[in-house]
């Protein structure tokens, strides 16, 4: 039986989890041509060699989601991600997402809401959250607060172009 592209890179990362630390440096050269970093230690460098081979066996993450992701950076550098306090002094943090229109379909909503994470998957037809499909992101903030919500409000979608300017 031949092997997957998947089953070759995983015995690939699992041979560079038994290099040590200059071996994972030559290799770094080989794949980056390019020294690695001084700083960086063997853990980080493993990952990122096996980030590396993912990403040519498998492909890279699109342009949109690297912009998502700077943005999110620069974001939590500035740390001006929204937060806000609920009248209970609760914290409450919204997570910076893409916009409304750029919701695809695996595209997960992450909120910070009374103390817990909620991650929210965009579905073909709705959204999965909790084991539970919904058809609004207005029936799972309401599942989640016990309140009516405008679900993309909820999630920070909506008013973006404000909160940017």
């Amino acid at each position: 039986m031949p092997a997957t592209a998947t089953d070759n890179i995983e015995v690939e990362i699992d041979g560079l989890r038994h290099l040590d630390l200059d071996a994972l440096r030559l290799r770094w050269r080989t794949a980056f041509r390019r020294t690695a970093p001084a700083h960086l230690p063997r853990h980080l460098l493993l990952r990122l060699l096996a980030y590396r081979l993912q990403a040519q066996a498998l492909g890279d993450i699109n342009k949109e989601t690297e912009r998502f992701l700077d943005q999110l950076t620069r974001q939590s550098k500035g740390n001006s991600l929204s937060k806000g306090n609920t009248s209970d002094g609760k914290n409450n943090t919204v997570m910076a997402v893409p916009a409304k229109e750029a919701l695809a379909p695996g595209t997960l909503l992450i909120r910070d809401h009374d103390g817990a994470r909620h991650q929210v998957m965009v579905l073909e037809d709705g959204f999965a959250w909790s084991g539970n499909i919904y058809p609004s992101l207005s029936k799972v903030a309401l599942a989640i607060t016990g309140t009516n919500w405008n679900g993309p409000r909820f999630f920070g979608l909506r008013d973006q172009k404000r909160a940017r300017s």
